[in-house]
């Protein structure tokens, strides 16, 4: 356990890699690889990196089990005085706290440990039962006392239960068992077998780290049987050579558990852990063998919560593929069906067969207008659909609001009509300076030199140019009308010859390419907002693989 410091580098790389991991999308695997990432970031800040820093600091021991085990009377105890309030009534240990000889005070009144807590020390004052003085409640926060009692080079923590029907305290009480070289499981005659305390022992041997088990409250009468049967199912587990003491059901444990157990039935328990504290053969197992098994565990864990990652980056791409491939193939379908000609229909259609003798240039040009509108609105409508029934396969959106899932709804049809009127006003532009460009040509032959333009038109068709607004309109109907508006782009040629209506017809055809994407793009990109804004990516992916390739090389 000599301070390596290289390995202490690759071990904080590697938990800035953890810390970054991001799992917002419901998946199957999330909770646990999220629970994963939570017991990863515990045991490498509160343990790990602590107890490689500094590995003569004092052994910590902490104390976890279910509701009414009796951890808090077996640590009042083990210290011989009430450290910590007790009491099977009590549903919960609010505050956890720290016990430990006063020359290793400074071991823990910094941050070393545990850093997410703050410390909080009180005076010893019992009340006039004996009991210690209500400590004000703070959030997050660590008790720590001292007891010339304990020997040196070793501390308990009494920790909250990890049955807890407070969610903060269950999470709290995995947090500070994470931080434990080594783990003391308390269960009782009545519930040893429950599926709690099991599933701490797992973990335990899973990370390979230094475990007893202390079975407490066991009946007199009964406690050959209830300690060869518990024996039975450690065996079972693989956990037969783990260390256990039992403590017989006694009047001190009983009527709310606010006595001390007497000695004799603590010391045993007391000698194992000061044996491992104090001798070096002993402490050198017991912290080797913890912090060794936190990082063999991580060759297994990190590779889990990569492919976690993976699976969220995965979830991710379909959601948004969704989407893209909706989009792109109603953009292909609207770019074909005004190619088409669809946009003519409807008042389009009529003012068109009216236009000029009983519709304007005006009255025209609104009419097409609208009627894109309506097939951009109508695209949009159709991609919406399939994400939604798309989306509806994926249990991963469950991670959007229920207004991002159901798409852009009535504001969509707004947008769109503003960025269609926009296109009109562009494309206004557009023959506005066209005709500004033929005005200055017949300005600058105002003496009657010269002849006609380049297109074959004689100076008659320059001595007035043509009105925008009606060359505005012949163009859109042009442009949106299909092969029944061929009439239109004939009109074109007369009025600009054929090459200015080319060259107009190139300029508006692209304006209109752009504007039918920026408005299908910004119903898309909306809709792929909420899903960019959870920011999964796949770098940490590779990036966690990479911080345990380092680690590996360093081990």
């Amino acid at each position: 356990m000599d301070e390596r410091p290289q390995l202490i580098d690759a071990l904080s790389a590697l938990r800035d890699r953890v810390a970054a991991v991001r799992l917002p999308l419901p998946l199957p695997g999330a909770p646990r690889a999220r629970q994963t990432r939570a017991e990863l970031l515990a045991q490498l800040d509160d343990y790990l990196v602590p107890r490689l820093r500094d590995p003569d600091a004092p052994l910590l021991a902490v104390v976890g089990g279910s509701t009414g085990a009796g951890k808090s009377t077996l640590v009042n105890s083990l210290v011989g005085r009430r450290v910590s309030e007790a009491g099977v009534l009590r549903p919960t240990t609010r505050t956890p706290v720290l016990v430990c000889h006063p020359e290793d005070h400074h071991w823990f009144a910094g941050m070393r440990v545990l850093p997410q807590l703050t410390r909080v020390w009180l005076p010893q004052q019992d009340d006039e039962h004996g009991h210690p003085a209500e400590e004000p409640e703070e959030e997050n926060s660590l008790r720590v006392e001292t007891a010339a009692t304990l020997p040196r080079g070793l501390a308990l923590l009494d920790a909250p239960d990890i049955d807890s029907l407070v969610v903060e305290n269950r999470l709290l009480a995995a947090e500070l068992i994470c931080a434990a070289d080594i783990w003391v499981m308390v269960t009782t005659a009545s519930r040893y077998a429950d599926a709690v305390p099991w599933h701490l022992l797992r973990t335990a041997k899973e990370y390979d780290a230094t475990l007893v088990t202390v079975l407490d409250r066991v009946p007199h009468q009964v406690i050959g049987e209830v300690s060869r049967q518990y024996e039975a199912l450690l065996d079972k587990a693989g956990l037969g050579d783990l260390p256990r003491f039992t403590i017989p059901e006694l009047p001190e444990s009983a009527g709310g558990g606010s006595g001390l157990l007497p000695d004799t039935a603590v010391a045993p328990l007391r000698g194992w852990l000061a044996h491992c504290a104090q001798d070096p053969a002993a402490r050198q197992q017991a912290v080797g063998r913890t912090a060794a098994g936190v990082i063999d565990s991580l060759d297994t864990r990190m590779p889990e919560l990569a492919g976690a990652v993976a699976a969220q980056y995965a979830a991710a791409v379909r959601l948004g593929g969704a989407v893209e491939g909706a989009y792109g193939e109603q953009g292909r379908r609207v770019r074909e069906q005004v190619r088409r000609g669809a946009v003519l229909a409807g008042d389009a259609r009529t003012r068109w067969r009216g236009y000029p003798r009983d519709s304007t240039a005006e009255e025209l040009l609104d009419a097409l207008v609208e009627s894109l509108a309506a097939l951009v609105q109508c695209a949009v409508a159709a991609a919406d659909e399939r994400v939604r029934d798309a989306w509806h396969r994926e249990p991963a959106a469950g991670a959007l609001a229920p207004a991002d899932r159901t798409g852009p709804g009535k504001d969509a049809g707004e947008r769109i009509g503003v960025t269609v009127r926009r296109w009109r006003r562009v494309l206004e532009e557009t023959v506005e300076e066209e005709v500004r460009g033929m005005e200055r040509p017949a300005a600058s032959r105002g003496s009657g030199r010269g002849s006609g333009r380049a297109s074959g038109r004689g100076r008659g068709a320059t001595a007035a140019a043509p009105d925008s607004e009606t060359l505005t309109a012949l163009l859109a109907a042009v442009l949106l009308g299909g092969r029944r508006t061929r009439a239109a782009g004939d009109r074109l040629a007369e009025l600009l010859g054929a090459q200015g209506a080319l060259l107009l017809r190139d300029k508006g055809g692209e304006l209109l390419r752009t504007y039918l994407d920026r408005a299908l793009n910004t119903e898309r990109d909306r809709r792929l907002a909420p899903l960019d804004a959870l920011d999964v990516t796949p770098e940490p992916q590779a990036e966690l693989i990479a911080a345990l390739s380092v680690l590996q090389k360093e081990k």
